[in-house]
């Protein structure tokens, strides 16, 4: 018998929504050389980094804001050990209902109902996933408020976890006039802001640039900067008398949970925020190479019958297996957590279900990464970053090939059952 999360969606026994859900997607590539050295030089370092996080690192956020025409002051940024804690920190001092785009990633919805405060999906446009439709918008805060509740705040992404989409701004701008239409506050998860894979013909827009005075910005530096493993995040405020109030608030929160960036880990992150020759060039060289997996893994599933926007953004590709659904059927998949499961057995790595990320349990979309198929040795791992021709490196072109026929099978089991016409 399946349980269900607060929101109705199925979990099978062993599968929970928060403690199974799926993390971050990784890069599958070694840690940049010198990064490392700058963390193994701070190993002895023994005073701690204060709540919000220190000067240095401060600034360095705010140079790297600067130089995407977001200009901050010290005193309007905290940082902390990862966003979650800064977007807890967050719904904590906002208050009221939480609203959400569908699909959404998977750890924003969490911190608010452990904090007990309700979580409203929104659907989004049909061009792009991480922001809500603006109509659609509109009718959930009338809708919410008719039933006594208390819509605040928003949260979205314009650069998408998990449908690796970048919100045109036009389609940004509408949803965020509705939302300041509303007294909404608006949070702009720009985790993958960096990863936007073809950066000279992508317009991508912060939400900050349209709506100043009410929209904080929070970047995981997971994203694109730093390993998972090495958690650590800033946040940017608005500047002015109500900025100042919600950063004094969020640092009461985060100094109530202790929840400080480590001091090794600190210096890591001012150092990839300012952003040295060595930095930029990784993180360009990854996202190359991660975008080159993406359009293999997409090539493969929709070559295959299955639906996927192309992915812009990000380390990861969304997608709905739904036309092949006969044939998953015949393996007794109906639901996200059947295909879930289903899947990660048959590719050999994770693939959350749509279900995780607050999309309908009975469609069947999941979540992939491109980290995964790229794994192998550290010398291979290694070689995937400065190779002109990834995609034809041994380890790399196994894991395409085995995807695609994964999914090549699929199609052909969904013809098979499909009913004659």
């Amino acid at each position: 018998m399946r349980g269900t999360d607060p929101e109705g969606h199925g979990a099978g026994e062993g599968h929970g929504p928060v403690r199974f859900g799926p993390p971050v997607p990784e890069d599958g590539l070694p840690v940049l050389p010198e990064l490392a050295a700058v963390l193994a030089a701070a190993a002895g370092r023994a005073e701690s980094e204060p709540v919000g996080g220190g000067t240095a690192l401060l600034e360095a956020a705010c140079g790297y804001w600067g130089r995407r025409g977001l200009h901050t002051d010290p005193g309007h940024a905290v940082a902390g050990p990862g966003a979650p804690a800064l977007l807890l920190a967050l719904t904590f001092a906002l208050g009221g209902d939480v609203l959400v785009p569908r699909p959404c990633a998977a750890w924003w919805a969490p911190y608010a109902r452990l904090l007990g405060r309700p979580v409203f999906h929104v659907a989004t446009p049909a061009e792009c996933g991480g922001v809500p439709d603006p109509y659609a918008l509109l009718e959930t805060v009338r809708r919410v408020r008719a039933e006594g509740g208390d819509p605040r705040l928003l949260v979205l992404s314009v650069a998408d976890d998990p449908t690796a989409t970048v919100a045109p701004p036009e389609v940004l701008h509408e949803t965020v006039e509705a939302a300041a239409g509303e007294g909404l506050h608006l949070v702009s998860d720009e985790t993958w802001r960096d990863t936007v894979h073809a950066p000279h013909d992508t317009v991508l827009v912060s939400p900050a640039e349209m709506l100043p005075e009410r929209v904080t910005v929070v970047t995981d530096l997971a994203g694109a900067h730093l390993p998972p493993g090495w958690p650590a995040a800033v946040a940017r405020f608005p500047a002015h008398d109500a900025g100042n109030g919600l950063h004094a608030r969020v640092l009461d929160v985060l100094t109530a949970l202790g929840a400080r960036v480590a001091g090794p880990v600190a210096l890591a992150a001012g150092y990839a925020l300012a952003e040295p020759e060595p930095v930029t060039t990784r993180v360009a060289a990854a996202v190359r190479l991660h975008a080159r997996v993406a359009a293999a893994a997409h090539a493969a599933a929709v070559g295959a019958g299955a639906l996927a926007r192309p992915p812009r953004a990000g380390r990861h590709l969304y997608v709905d297996l739904g036309p092949l659904r006969p044939g998953l059927s015949a393996h007794g998949v109906g639901d996200a957590q059947d295909l879930e499961d289903f899947l990660a057995a048959r590719l050999g790595m994770p693939a959350p279900g749509g279900h995780r990320f607050g999309d309908d349990l009975q469609a069947l979309r999941v979540r992939l990464s491109t980290g995964p198929l790229l794994a192998g040795t550290d010398e291979e791992r290694a070689e995937c970053i400065g190779s002109p021709t990834p995609l034809e490196l041994p380890h790399v072109q196994r894991a395409l090939i085995h995807l695609k026929s994964v999914f090549d099978d699929l199609r052909d089991e969904a013809q098979r059952w499909e009913s004659p016409r």
